[in-house]
């Protein structure tokens, strides 16, 4: 069981760092005026379903509550 819970939190740390990069990268990509390429548009997409996961988790009590962004791109 103790394998489980260091698996989750592994998985829980990536798709955190997973976000956070993205929402680096759209930050970026923004700067530059590109927020009509597919790029962006793809990463919106991955940030959205990496939101989604982590509001799963909070639903469930399985992570404690993070700042959140004030405006969506």
């Amino acid at each position: 069981m103790e394998d489980r819970l260091q698996q989750f939190e592994q998985m829980l740390a990536s798709l955190q760092e997973q976000y956070r990069s993205t929402v680096q990268q759209l930050e970026q990509l923004k700067a530059q005026g590109k927020e009509k390429s597919a790029t962006y548009r793809q990463l919106l997409g991955n940030k959205l379903m990496y939101r989604q996961f982590l509001t799963m988790y909070r639903v469930y009590g399985l992570l404690e509550d993070e700042p959140r962004e004030e405006v969506l791109p």
